[in-house]
């Protein structure tokens, strides 16, 4: 649910400081798990990034 709100949020507003910033400690506390982490911030996605 915290994902799911967390993406909606992204897609209304953009990513902002605020919002990255709210990501890392929801990821810290382990509120979210490490892929939905990267997708929030699109970590793995840039062209050439070996997976």
């Amino acid at each position: 649910m915290l994902y799911n709100t967390l993406k909606r949020l992204k897609a209304r507003g953009g990513l902002t400081a605020d919002l990255t910033y709210k990501i890392d400690i929801f990821f810290a506390l382990g509120k979210l798990s490490e892929s939905e982490y990267n997708d929030l911030l699109d970590i793995g996605t840039e062209s050439g990034e070996a997976l």
